[in-house]
């Protein structure tokens, strides 16, 4: 029986589509270019889409075979006009899917892609281009007029904007679900093994699991979760028709990595954000939920951090937490025909049993587990009503809900005014989130795939002891989740997300055994480099829902941010408007043409002339009503019987039915992981390994001035960050015309907003200008009262570079020092090889060095030789009698081996 379970890596990654007259063949091949697959794809039906997949497996020979008599059935003959033979159309990088609008279908190849992340030695890719063919052939074509608006409106949708994939890590579930998959008891996986002769046919497979002592591996695909999958529709047509590693599923959202170097050791910290598509769409166009319970601008963050020092998934160390934001599950809107900034909100429908939020919630349950935390941050005290309406219902309907509940599993609801105890002067507001954040992940956990580390028992730490979640052997599980939510769950939410993750970061940290304490600082390289992940993740989501970045920062709220953000941040006020105003609609049409939520048909209303899309996304109101839930046993029974763990990852028979189990030999390319990572059948270079061009603590944050604690915990001043002593050129001309703009600008107009900042930055500015006017080319003749300030100046990044200042004479003890250091280099070189009495004959201010070294004859001019057991010389030996024509006897292992090998490369 197999011993270990592994993923399966998909054998589709590198495509060429052929063009024929008659038909397109598109050939998938794996990574190294050993396997080979080919979809057959009928180019003579006008709007019917034909696709054949023989399921065959194909080595490099058979297929070049196969395209030669391709191209000679098909190549042009004397005297006959049209025919043509086999082009080479387009390469590519997989297929996210076909559609059809009012004419033929077309298909979606990936052209260009983007390494952006790696977690176990899985590449996750981002789609930079792709491009669209039509696949009917012009002879068979039937024309409609709508064709091509339709075909604009659906490639506004930019999947060179933030769309992900990967061929081997299942991107729309969580870590925590995809490891405890492969954790499972492989007795149950034998019995889940599919038998597939067809698929997997192999003339050594019992032969070879038999040699090899049963050293087999069991490889697990799991069913994507395609609340996030967001091709789902365009793959649905050849779901049941190919093979499953022909389909690849996509997410949007936003996609991370940095490396924390903590004294060389290298820690990956990853961020991943899930955008639903379910209820998709625009700022105000999608607010609230939808009659199955899902919510507008529901995306799920999760951060993953791992030791990249082992990348196996069963022997390296990995953590992960995962939180949620989305907006308030119910049926609200906002009228944007008033042209507002801030339109009124108003509830569509009265909901007093609270379905939707009772659909909402199971879904979470569902998925997370328990307890469900939702952090409210709208607004409670207004002088007129506006985002006080949502915080009353939410309160009504969480109430309502939980008095059915059991009390272990009941909802957890924390209102915070958070724009209130911003204005306030007393008031620190992220010290009152990190309160919450405590509170949070010691009510949730999170997730490590190992067991605790034995320094924790030596020394024990009280908020460690007191942690949530489920703790089983091979380590902790994260059971519930906090929900996040304002009106946009944009900047506030953003901040909130932060200041939790930061927290979660603290504790992931301690379990790994990388700090001593579960606790960060703010102005420390880790927390830098984390907030940058955050605000690149906040100002991508926001751009996507709300058209612009972020307008308030983790910087807005510490108050430390630069009075020019206050422009900046009304600039994207502005932009965020304009979008909303203007762009929103089109982008709504683009997004529910995608998902599939419209579908043109001929006879039927266009979908520029739809005055809603209601309708589309209420399925109720195109039906009868189906059959309601009971308005007090809310939830689904089998996920509150397992309870606080999430029914997803629970070993039962309905989510058994959700794998795929294959049985693969140890060195089979499906499930090799090492050789998908490191290829070594290409040449590399460094310049294109992505490892070393990601963000680095060490290289962007941490200063580069001798004498610095390189720990990446250590509290840093804001001018002692790497950044602002090593900034580019463009960064610093900017920085210098800034304050050359602020020199002569009137003072800003909040002053009580600003007077921290203003403390604070005042040092980085001087720092700066003195490190950038020593760079600078012209030179600014001044007079000697002015002298004294350049040298000065001059000076003082010298000391920052070298640790003392080459100006000033050296001390007695430092000369001192230097003189016998030259003492010791002269008698060195007089010292005889055999002479053993020369440390005597040595001037009185030479230390005198005594051997210290465990070998006899270890010293400068000879050392022990090492000792080498039997079985390297006998390795050794069978090597050089190789190399004269002698050649020893093949084992069993180095049979099965070549058998393997000869298996892969040719069969």
């Amino acid at each position: 029986m197999p011993t270990a379970a592994a993923p399966i890596i998909s054998s589709v990654q590198k495509l060429v589509l052929y063009e024929t007259r008659a038909r397109y063949f598109l050939v998938g091949s794996n990574n190294a270019e050993t396997k080979y697959r080919v979809l057959k794809i009928d180019r003579t039906e006008p709007k019917d889409l034909v696709i054949i997949d023989d399921r065959h497996v194909y080595t490099q020979q058979e297929i070049r075979e196969l395209l030669g008599r391709l191209d000679l059935g098909n190549r042009t003959k004397m005297g006959q006009k049209g025919s043509s033979g086999l082009f080479r159309a387009v390469s590519a990088f997989g297929v996210v899917g076909f559609v059809r609008f009012l004419e033929g279908y077309y298909i979606v190849l990936i052209t260009k892609r983007r390494k952006m992340a790696d977690i176990g030695g899985h590449a996750i890719y981002k789609i930079e281009d792709t491009n669209m063919i039509y696949i009917p052939n012009d002879s068979v074509r039937v024309t409609h007029p709508d064709e091509a608006r339709y075909l604009r409106i659906f490639q506004n949708v930019d999947l060179s904007s933030n769309f992900y994939f990967s061929y081997s890590y299942d991107l729309s579930h969580s870590l925590q679900y995809n490891l405890t998959v492969l954790r499972m008891p492989l007795e149950m996986l034998k019995s889940e093994t599919t038998q597939n002769r067809q698929e997997s046919f192999d003339i050594f497979e019992d032969e070879g699991l038999i040699t090899q002592g049963g050293s087999g591996v069991f490889g697990i695909c799991s069913e994507p979760y395609m609340k996030y999958v967001w091709n789902g529709e365009l793959l649905d047509i050849i779901k049941s028709t190919v093979h499953r590693d022909w389909l690849l599923y996509i997410i949007h959202g936003f996609c991370g990595q940095s490396k924390l170097l903590i004294y060389g050791r290298p820690v990956y910290v990853t961020l991943i954000a899930r955008r639903s598509s379910k209820f998709a769409g625009t700022r105000f166009l999608k607010r609230g939920a939808n009659c199955e319970g899902d919510v507008a601008n529901e995306v799920e963050t999760e951060q993953i951090l791992c030791d990249a020092s082992v990348m196996s998934f069963t022997a390296g160390s990995y953590s992960s937490y995962v939180q949620v934001r989305g907006s308030v599950p119910l049926y609200w809107s906002q009228d944007i025909s008033t042209m507002m900034p801030k339109p009124p909100i108003t509830l569509d429908q009265a909901d007093p049993f609270a379905h939707v939020a009772a659909l909402h919630f199971d879904q979470m349950f569902q998925r997370f587990g328990s307890p469900i935390i939702i952090l409210n941050l709208v607004k409670e005290r207004e002088k007129r009503k506006h985002e006080r309406i949502l915080s009353e219902e939410l309160v009504a309907a969480v109430t309502y809900l939980n008095q059915f509940l059991p009390p272990e599993h009941t909802i957890v609801y924390i209102p915070w005014d958070m724009a209130k105890y911003t204005k306030s002067k007393l008031c620190n507001v992220l010290d009152r989130l990190n309160v919450i954040a405590e509170s949070v992940v010691k009510k949730t956990g999170f997730f490590v795939n190992r067991p605790d580390s034995y320094c924790s028992i030596l020394r024990p730490d009280e908020k460690w002891n007191e942690l949530g979640g489920c703790v089983i052997p091979t380590g902790r599980l994260q059971t519930g989740i906090l929900r996040t939510n304002c009106v946009d769950c944009l900047d506030r939410t953003n901040t909130a997300q932060f200041m939790v993750g930061k927290c979660a970061l603290a504790y992931q940290l301690y379990s790994l055994g990388l700090i001593d304490k579960p606790n960060l600082q703010f102005d420390t390289d880790a927390v830098r480099l984390f907030e940058e992940l955050y605000e690149d993740h906040g100002d991508t989501l926001s751009l996507q829902y709300g058209g612009s970045q972020l307008v308030h920062r983790v910087k807005t709220y510490r108050k430390i941010a630069p009075w020019t953000q206050h422009s900046k941040d009304i600039m994207q006020t502005l932009s965020r408007y304009y979008s909303n105003a203007f762009s929103d609609a089109d982008r709504q049409d683009s997004i529910n043409l995608f998902l599939g939520v419209y579908h043109p048909t001929e006879g039927k209303p266009h979908l520029w002339e739809l005055p809603t899309d209601f309708y589309l996304h209420h399925k109720n109101t195109m039906r009868l009503l189906p059959t309601r839930r009971s308005y007090t046993y809310w939830w689904t029974p089998e996920v509150i019987k397992h309870l606080p763990l999430p029914y997803d990852e629970v070993i039962c028979a309905a989510n058994l039915k959700k794998l795929i189990v294959k049985t693969f030999h140890k060195y089979e390319e499906e499930i090799d992981i090492h050789n998908e990572f490191f290829r070594p059948y290409e040449l590399s270079s460094f310049d294109d390994t992505f490892c070393l061009a990601m963000t680095s603590s060490a290289r962007d944050f941490m200063p580069k001035t001798v004498g610095i604690d390189p720990s990446p915990f250590t509290v840093r001043k804001p001018d002692e960050t790497g950044k602002s002593v090593l900034g580019n050129k463009s960064n610093r001309e900017e920085a210098v015309l800034q304050r050359k703009t602020a020199a002569s600008a009137p003072p800003p107009p909040s002053e009580e907003a600003m007077s921290s900042s203003s403390e604070d930055d005042s040092g980085t500015d001087r720092e700066e200008e003195g490190s950038v006017s020593q760079r600078s080319t012209p030179v600014k003749m001044t007079d000697s009262g002015d002298s004294a300030k350049v040298t000065e100046n001059v000076a003082q990044p010298m000391k920052e570079l070298y640790g003392i200042n080459l100006s000033d004479g050296l001390s007695e003890e430092d000369f001192s020092i230097y003189s016998r250091f030259v003492q010791l280099g002269q008698s060195q070189h007089k010292q005889d090889k055999n002479s053993q009495q020369s440390c005597s004959r040595c001037s009185d201010g030479v230390i005198k060095l005594t051997p210290i070294s465990a070998f006899s004859q270890d010293n400068i001019y000879e050392v022990q030789p090492p000792r080498v057991d039997r079985k390297s010389i006998d390795i050794f030996q069978a090597h050089i009698q190789a190399s004269q024509g002698v050649m020893q006897p093949l084992g069993k292992e180095d049979a099965s081996m070549y058998r393997e090998y000869i298996r892969n490369r040719y069969l």
